[in-house]
C-alpha cells in the first residue's frame, strides 16, 4: 500500500522529476540515501505533502489507514495546478480523489468544524499602567501607581448570542503588592449578549454606564438583565443590583456621603436600580441626546435625601452635536427629586480627535470640559480619572497612540469640594498596550 501510494504521488506530482536530482537533505532516518523511494519520499517531505512521525521517522513499512491517505491527496489537489502536470497525471489524481471521496469529505468536515469553532472564541486585552497624583489645600498630598492586566474572551453561541466575560489583574505598584486594596485577580464581568434586528438583550453582570449622560449618573457594572429597542431612535430597560463593594466607584461614592454629614455610617446594602433611557443617535455627525429616569434603593441614600429617604428618583438629560467623525460637544444635567443635599450634577465637554480608533498609529484626541457631581445626583459615578464625585472644577485630557495598539493618556483637574473652600489638584497619566 506505502510502495503504491509513493508511486503513485509521485508519478503525478514530480511531473517527470525521475530524473531530477534532489539537493534537499535526507528528511528521514530510516529512508536512506540509496533506498529505491529516496528520491520521491525527499518530495513529497519538503512539499509538504507527507510528514512523517515527530522523532523523524518516515515508518515506510507501516500499513497507513484511508484517512491518511486522503490527507495526502488532499494536500497534492492544493499544491498541484492542473497546469503543472500531464492529463495522464491528473487523471490518475483524480481517480485517487474519487476513490477516496468520502474520506475526503469527512476530513473537510471535520477541518471546517475546527476551523468554525476556532473562529467562536476570540481573545482581546489589554495591559495598562497608571499614576495619579493629587494635591488638596493645606499642602496634602496622595499618589499612587499600578497597573491592570485584563483580558476579555468572547465566544458565539450561535448566530445570536455572545458569551462574554473580563478578567482584571491589578496590582499596585506603590506597596508592590498584587492584592493591596482588594485589587487583585478578579472576576469583573460574566454575561450572555443577544442582539437581533433592532432589538437586544444582556443577562448577568455586565458594563452600566447610559451613554446619554456619559457616566455622569452611572459609570460601574451591574448584576442583572438590559433590554433595548431600535436603532437610531433606541429605548433602554435596565434592571439590577450594583455591590456595595463592586468596585471602587460605588464604594467612593457612600463614603464621600459619609463624609459629607461627618458622622453617618456607611451601610453594606447593595443598591437596586431599574432605569428607562431613550436616546437618538444619527450617526457620525448631527444632533444627538436623549433622556434617562432612574430608580435607585439604598440605605446609604439617606445621607442626602429629603427626611433621610432611602429611594432616590433622578432624572437625566443629554445633548450634543457631532460636527464630523472628529469634533464633538457634549453636555449633560441630572437632578435627583428627593434629595435636599447636593441634588443636582452637570458636565459640559468638547472633543476632538480620534484616538477612540487607537488600533491605528498616530490617531489622538484632546478635550476639555467643566463639571460638578453633586453627590445627590449620583447612583454610581466613578469619576476619579477627573473631577471627583463631591467635587466641581474643570479638566482637561489628551491620548496619543505612538504605535498600532498602544496609547499614552494624560489628563489634569483642577476642583474643589462642593460646600467648602478645599481644592483638588489632579494630575493623572496612563500608558496602555491592547492585543
Amino acid at each position: 500500500m506505502k510502495k503504491s501510494l509513493v508511486a503513485a504521488l509521485t508519478g503525478m506530482f514530480v511531473v517527470g522529476a525521475t530524473a531530477t536530482t534532489f539537493a534537499a537533505a535526507n528528511p528521514f532516518s530510516d529512508v536512506p540515501a540509496g533506498h529505491w523511494a529516496y528520491n520521491s519520499v525527499t518530495k513529497l517531505a519538503n512539499e509538504g505533502i507527507i510528514e512523517g512521525y515527530g522523532d523523524g521517522t518516515y515508518r515506510g513499512n507501516r500499513n497507513i489507514t484511508r484517512y491518511e491517505m486522503a490527507q495526502m491527496i488532499a494536500r497534492a489537489l492544493a499544491k498541484t495546478p492542473t497546469t503543472t502536470i500531464s492529463s495522464t497525471s491528473r487523471a490518475e489524481l483524480d481517480r485517487l480523489a474519487a476513490e477516496f471521496r468520502d474520506e475526503l469529505d469527512n476530513l473537510g468536515v471535520r477541518i471546517d468544524e475546527l476551523e468554525k469553532h476556532s473562529d467562536m472564541v476570540k481573545w482581546q486585552g489589554k495591559i495598562e499602567y497608571t499614576y495619579n497624583h493629587r494635591k488638596f489645600s493645606g499642602d496634602v498630598k496622595t499618589h499612587g501607581h499600578g497597573g491592570v492586566f485584563r483580558l476579555e474572551p468572547q465566544a458565539e453561541v450561535n448566530d445570536h448570542w455572545t458569551a462574554v466575560a473580563r478578567f482584571d489583574a491589578a496590582y499596585d505598584g506603590q506597596n508592590d503588592s498584587t492584592n493591596g486594596g482588594g485589587q487583585g485577580a478578579k472576576l469583573k464581568r460574566v454575561y450572555a449578549q443577544g442582539d437581533y434586528d433592532k432589538f437586544g438583550v444582556k443577562i448577568g453582570r455586565f458594563g452600566y454606564c447610559p451613554s446619554i449622560e456619559d457616566g455622569l449618573v452611572a459609570d460601574t457594572v451591574i448584576s442583572g438583565a438590559e433590554l433595548s429597542f431600535g436603532s437610531k431612535w433606541q429605548a433602554i430597560v435596565t434592571a439590577g443590583r450594583i455591590g456595595q463593594y463592586s468596585d471602587e466607584a460605588h464604594a467612593y461614592n457612600n463614603s464621600a456621603r459619609k463624609n459629607y454629614n461627618g458622622t453617618g455610617a456607611v451601610n453594606t446594602d447593595d443598591t437596586d436600580v431599574l432605569s428607562l433611557n431613550v436616546k437618538y443617535n444619527p450617526g457620525d455627525s448631527g444632533l444627538y441626546g436623549g433622556a434617562s429616569y432612574y430608580y435607585a434603593k439604598d440605605k446609604d441614600f439617606g445621607m442626602v435625601n429629603k427626611n433621610g429617604k432611602d429611594k432616590s428618583q433622578i432624572w437625566a438629560v443629554g445633548l450634543g452635536y457631532k460636527f464630523n467623525d472628529k469634533l464633538d460637544l457634549h453636555g449633560a444635567f441630572a437632578q435627583n427629586t428627593k434629595a435636599d443635599v447636593q441634588k443636582n450634577a452637570w458636565a459640559v465637554d468638547l472633543r476632538y480627535g480620534d484616538y477612540g480608533d487607537y488600533s491605528e498609529q498616530g490617531n489622538w484626541s484632546i478635550w476639555a470640559g467643566y463639571a460638578k457631581f453633586g453627590m445627590g445626583a449620583v447612583v454610581a459615578s466613578d469619576q476619579g480619572d477627573d473631577i471627583m464625585t463631591g467635587e466641581k472644577g474643570w479638566h482637561v485630557g489628551a491620548a496619543y497612540a505612538p504605535f498600532k495598539n498602544v496609547g499614552i493618556l494624560a489628563r489634569y483637574a483642577d476642583g474643589k469640594i462642593i460646600g467648602t473652600n478645599v481644592k483638588d489638584k489632579h494630575v493623572w497619566g496612563r500608558v496602555e498596550f491592547f492585543f
